[in-house]
């Protein structure tokens, strides 16, 4: 474990394709219901993958001057929405923090690609001269980070992690660093995407990445640990967290979901879109998360889990949590949270690290739907369609991205 300080978690934000508060995305994981719709952000006749995980009913004027949201891409709008949220949520909005002592870092994988997509079409159509001047400004990934700083008026660093799939959770486990190295009392954290493109949607299908195998049932398309399994659903959406030393939280009596217990992150050295099969990787990310947070592997009894739904993760990570685990395994429950969700992608860490806090806090294993047909080779315990009560002491959440990023997070009941 690095150092004696403890981290805490004391504000929750979110934008999701579940819901657009925190109670409303908790709400409905707790029900099992599925976020999933054909996708309407585009016309989707040209691709083969035709879901997604919207988000539904966004109304940015809630959250800044609509003139000045103009001016920011829809990842960076998401983001600055949780963070306010979260801020609010924490009771820091009132004051407690000085502000060269709070900073930002928010995980991204791919930043504004709907400007981006905007910007070609008049530089080919009209050219180089009729670009937006904010074209630059608004599809850069670390954008999001510069608006939440600017928003709160948070003065320490301000930075952006992309990681690919694994940039939420870096982010988390970047920030704890930050707070434990004591250059922080208070980190804004978490992640944000907005990949519900045309140009996204069509790389993707272009890797045989999505499912195509139900498009006409959108909410059964993300099946993790399912036999009928094909792919991932493109989500979109943003999870912040407020993150604080013990001390500065109890000198201003703030409540507290859980502690933020751990990080452990490796790098697969093995293929750039596929996980090492052995899930060496993986394994090594578990391990260091383990240490990190001074947890045996009887303390943990829940695994937010990658969970992608595609054919090649699912069993990889199954295999990965067996070896780490041994007879353990089959004693702790492992969901994937994506089956309701869909993948966020650079946002997926961060979600998933809020639902482990609430998980905790109200001693709820969130179910995995759309497990019909199990697959042998997914043989642990998935939480199946229907969430359960229980005492969770520790939780670990992973993601594993492309590129052989693996990040993973440990959060614990806080005494």
């Amino acid at each position: 474990m690095s150092g004696n300080t403890k981290v805490l978690i004391t504000g929750l934000g979110v934008i999701s394709p579940v819901g657009n508060t925190v109670d409303e995305m908790w709400t409905n994981i707790r029900n099992g219901v599925s976020g999933l719709c054909r996708t309407t952000k585009f016309d989707p006749s040209r691709v083969d993958s035709k879901v997604s995980g919207e988000v539904k009913d966004f109304d940015v004027s809630k959250y800044v001057d609509p003139k000045e949201a103009r001016r920011m891409g829809l990842f960076t709008q998401y983001a600055l929405a949780a963070a306010k949220q979260a801020w609010q949520d924490s009771g820091l909005a009132d004051g407690g923090a000085d502000p060269e002592r709070v900073a930002v870092m928010v995980g991204n994988g791919i930043g504004g690609k709907e400007i981006d997509e905007e910007g070609y079409r008049i530089l080919f159509d009209r050219g180089p001269g009729r670009l937006s001047p904010m074209l630059i400004p608004k599809l850069i990934a670390n954008e999001a980070a510069g608006n939440i700083s600017i928003a709160l008026k948070a003065k320490g660093a301000a930075h952006t992690i992309v990681t690919a799939c694994a940039s939420g959770t870096d982010a988390l486990g970047v920030a704890l660093d930050m707070i434990r190295a004591g250059r922080a009392d208070v980190v804004i954290t978490g992640g944000t995407e907005a990949t519900v493109t045309e140009y996204c949607v069509g790389g993707f299908c272009s890797m045989k990445a999505l499912s195509t195998k139900y498009n006409d049932t959108p909410e059964k398309a993300c099946r993790p640990f399912d036999a009928g399994r094909d792919g991932f659903v493109m989500g979109e959406g943003a999870a912040m967290l407020i993150l604080e030393s013990e001390a500065h939280a109890k000198a201003r009596n703030a409540r507290v979901y859980a502690e933020l217990a751990g990080y452990g992150a490796s790098g697969d050295a093995y293929h750039l879109t596929a996980p090492d099969p052995e899930a060496a990787g993986a394994i090594r990310a578990i391990k260091i998360a383990l240490k990190d947070a001074n947890l045996s592997i009887e303390d943990v009894d829940y695994v937010n889990a990658h969970g992608t739904s595609t054919p090649l993760n699912d069993p990889m990570e199954t295999k990965a949590i067996k070896a780490v685990f041994g007879e353990q395994a089959y004693r702790l429950k492992v969901s994937s949270t994506k089956s309701m969700t869909g993948h966020l992608l650079g946002a997926a860490g961060a979600l998933e690290a809020a639902i482990c806090a609430l998980a905790i806090r109200d001693g709820f294993y969130p179910p995995t739907i759309n497990n019909e047909n199990p697959d042998p080779e997914c043989d642990l315990d998935v939480v199946p369609n229907k969430g359960v009560q229980g005492r969770i002491r520790a939780a670990l959440s992973t993601s594993l991205g492309f590129g052989g990023h693996n990040g993973v997070i440990a959060i614990k009941a806080y005494n």
